[in-house]
């Protein structure tokens, strides 16, 4: 008789356990075992978080282990359990891995490789293969592409959370439902007292203080003190919610006719207008995406306003960026007038108010909902439809991808392009022009880090371009991305293809970046930014000014949110700006997808390098008044789903 030692581990999620039959089936080069009850008498076998070993005896050796079948069969009631992973002792003393990270619901089977990455190529044998395209049989049943909205990327083909498959629901609906949060964020801040007077205005700015209450957080007080100077107006566009719209203004837009005189008192260096644009001294942040779109009504007595504004902005001589000109609509004319510092204080202000709520509308939909969640969707639903778990792509993205499609099609159920690669194209590269420019300092740092870690990871399964070229299925994974994840828009830059080791790195780098460290930078720092309403309002109730010297303080209480929908706004904005319990920091990879130890070696040069990053940041924000943690990786979740 030959004995294998089978160790299983039940996952430490809320009702991970089972008290389910558990049979394993061990598949060899030679032979198969019997199907075999895993069973322990009078012991309480796959309790949550346990690590259970047993015996199987079979009458000859099976040769190498390739495959083990798992089968759960119904003991009183169907009852889910979470398998992590399957550790098999053979007779010789060798330990094979098979890492599973799945949930077996109902009458299941998994069948689990060992945990060493294959690409589809190496695979030899007729087990192995057809075990490949079987699971990803199943997988392009399961995972199926859906058109949310014309326009849209794709999404996965699930009208409501529970109609996902069990692998990519949240393990515990009480623990990330994001409702609960919503009610916990209006019951801590303690603004439920307001929420009774929903259609009735502020009376002043000071009014809005009495919902900052409970609020003790540095940045958002320090934005409640100044947010009516122009140089917290201008640090936003580096350093805010939103640090992507600001760009180097080469030349000024036929549509923003802003002439030097206009502004000549604003500039301080004795040149004109065009000359402190020559000089790169000038940027510009157009809000043209808004323009034509037609507010909804938040209720019948309560009409939307939305406007679609440019901004101009100056690198005065100390290098700190500030507004000089504004106009809030696309089309110049009579009716839309060029806003200026000089203008009076309300019509000003009432300006710039326009401007940060423009700001709000356009981090929302685009940089957060859009350009993080929604792409890192498409990568996710294409990964499961045409990567097995025995890819090293997959093995490298999924740690990424988690929960993604779920709280995606919450949002979905709740609200009921291009990629989100750290842009280098908006001319703001220089660190000498804009040294405070944190977003982008600290984001090129992760960035580069990033990059190194995917790259020593394709290094070490691609030996060659001719190998990556000869990979049906990463092919079939970056095709399925463009052509059907994005529709083949006309617009889409996406490769239907890769053809160098360089082109996946970048690529997959890309994926990991955006779920993971641009997610973090526009999403946590919500709560900071947008807590004190006038910086940020979510909606605007009176239209934008068609001429100067109309607006005074009552129009502009009168624009803003009133008391219940600032409410409202405040405890979304909490509720989005809080980490998880137990959440996974970028390089924290505590699922072993990966068993080799190049891999693990990499994963922990990752780790130093981020630590180092981390440290940095730390040191630089000492004493600040307005630190930027954002892109520190000790703050970056690995993926989306917060």
């Amino acid at each position: 008789m030959f004995s294998y030692t089978v160790t299983i581990a039940t996952g430490n999620q809320w009702f991970a356990g089972t008290d389910d039959y558990i049979y394993i089936t061990l598949v060899g080069t030679e032979q198969c075992s019997e199907r075999t009850l895993l069973d322990k008498p009078l012991y309480n076998d796959f309790e949550r978080g346990a690590v259970d070993s047993y015996d199987v005896r079979v009458g000859e050796d099976l040769g190498e282990l390739v495959l083990v079948k798992i089968e759960k069969k119904k003991y009183w009631m169907h009852d889910d359990w979470y398998c992590k992973y399957i550790t098999v002792k053979n007779p010789s003393g060798d330990y094979v891995e098979f890492p599973c990270f799945r949930w077996l619901v109902d009458d299941k089977e998994v069948v689990l490789r060992d945990g060493r990455a294959h690409l589809p190529q190496d695979d030899k044998t007729g087990v192995v293969k057809q075990h490949r395209q079987r699971e990803l049989d199943f997988r392009r049943k399961t995972y199926r592409w859906k058109e949310w909205q014309p326009g849209f990327p794709m999404s996965i083909d699930a009208n409501r959370h529970k109609d996902l498959p069990r692998d990519i629901q949240f393990d515990s609906e009480k623990g990330v439902d994001f409702v609960l949060n919503y009610s916990k964020a209006i019951e801590n801040l303690f603004v439920n007292q307001f929420m009774h007077m929903f259609q009735s205005s502020w009376s002043d700015f000071a009014d809005f203080e009495k919902i900052f209450v409970r609020i003790k957080n540095t940045i958002s007080e320090y934005v409640m003190q100044h947010w009516k100077e122009d140089f917290m107006f201008g640090y936003q566009f580096l350093n805010g919610c939103n640090p992507v719209m600001i760009q180097k203004c080469t030349k000024l837009p036929d549509k923003f006719p802003v002439t030097h005189e206009m502004v000549s008192v604003s500039l301080e260096r004795e040149l004109t207008l065009e000359q402190e644009i020559e000089a790169g001294n000038i940027y510009i942040a157009d809000y043209e995406i808004l323009e034509g779109i037609t507010p909804n009504c938040t209720d019948p007595c309560t009409l939307q306003f939305l406007a679609a504004p440019i901004c101009l902005l100056y690198k005065n001589a100390q290098k700190k960026i500030l507004p000089i000109a504004i106009q809030l609509g696309q089309t110049p004319g009579k009716n839309t007038p060029i806003f200026l510092p000089t203008d009076g204080q309300y019509d000003w202000l009432l300006a710039k108010i326009w401007v940060r709520s423009a700001d709000f509308q356009h981090h929302q939909t685009i940089t957060h909902l859009l350009k993080t969640h929604l792409m890192t969707e498409v990568f996710a639903i294409a990964m499961y439809r045409q990567l097995p778990a025995v890819h090293p792509v997959y093995k490298l993205l999924v740690p990424h991808i988690r929960f993604t499609i779920a709280i995606n099609t919450k949002a979905r159920e709740q609200l009921i392009c291009e990629c989100g690669i750290f842009d280098k194209s908006r001319g703001m590269e220089s660190k000498e022009e804009l040294p405070t420019y944190f977003y982008r300092d600290d984001g090129y740092r992760v960035w580069e880090a990033t990059k190194s870690f995917v790259s020593d990871v394709v290094q070490i399964y691609y030996t060659s371009d001719e190998k990556l070229q000869g990979d049906e299925e990463v092919q079939a994974f970056v095709k399925d991305v463009c052509s059907f994840g994005m529709q083949d828009f006309d617009h889409c830059e996406f490769p239907k293809s890769v053809k160098s080791r360089e082109e996946l790195i970048e690529y997959l780098t890309v994926i990991v970046f955006t779920a993971s460290a641009q997610h973090a930078a526009v999403n946590f720092g919500q709560y900071d930014w947008c807590s004190w309403i006038p910086n940020a309002p979510s909606t605007m109730r009176r239209p934008p000014p068609t001429k100067k010297g109309v607006t005074d303080v009552n129009l502009i209480i009168e624009s803003l949110p009133d008391r219940g929908r600032s409410s409202w706004h405040l405890g979304a904005v909490w509720a989005l700006s809080q980490y998880q319990e137990d959440e996974l920091y970028l390089g924290m990879y505590p699922d072993e997808h990966f068993i080799e130890k190049p891999v693990k070696a990499a994963m922990e040069k990752f780790r130093k390098q981020l630590a180092e990053i981390t440290r940095s940041i730390k040191i630089r924000n000492e004493g600040k008044k307005l630190p930027y943690y954002n892109m520190s990786p000790d703050k970056i979740p690995n993926s989306v789903a917060v």
